[in-house]
């Protein structure tokens, strides 16, 4: 089915609502923000391992990294189910929840070792690299969709060398 305006932004201003709640709330007293490492700009402050900042990480790495990462598991699964009964594949299912993982996932791991032990013993620069691979998210999950898409492949394909490609043919036998 097709998905209709009115749907489209109410889904739109849900998720800029939402992500701006979980933006103020630091500025409001629940966790609080201050320089990443290398001083370039604002993160969480987990240095101090309190327990407002606890409380406030476990309900942010619960509701924006487990509970996004279950639907984005259970609706791939879905799709991927689909995909094999048709027999036609137009991408891969688990990349964009592997994606969010790998890229995110650092982070969090800092950002919960952070709540129970102190982590000023890691160098600066290091404690930097999780955040700019969560930086580079939006990114990476572009050219997972082009990439990935068969549709957005062909025309970026069409678009670099003006050659059409040449769709095979899916053999729908079952294995």
């Amino acid at each position: 089915s097709r998905l209709q305006w009115s749907t489209a932004v109410s889904m739109m201003v849900f998720a800029w609502l939402f992500a701006a709640f979980w933006s103020v709330m630091p500025l409001l007293g629940w966790g609080e923000y201050d320089y990443e490492p290398l001083r370039t700009c604002c993160t969480l402050d987990y240095s101090k391992g309190d327990r407002n900042y606890v409380t406030y990480l476990f309900a942010l790495s619960i509701f924006n990294f487990m509970i996004p990462g279950f639907i984005m598991l259970t609706a791939y699964q879905s799709i991927h189910q689909k995909f094999r009964k048709s027999g036609h594949y137009k991408f891969n299912t688990g990349l964009p929840l592997k994606t969010l993982v790998i890229c995110w996932g650092p982070y969090c791991l800092l950002c919960s070792y952070a709540a129970v032990e102190n982590v000023m013993f890691i160098p600066p620069k290091y404690r930097m690299i999780p955040a700019l691979i969560a930086k580079t998210v939006p990114t990476v999950d572009a050219f997972v969709y082009a990439l990935g898409n068969e549709n957005y492949r062909g025309g970026i394909w069409q678009f670099l060398t003006g050659q059409k490609i040449e769709k095979a043919e899916v053999d729908n036998k079952t294995k």
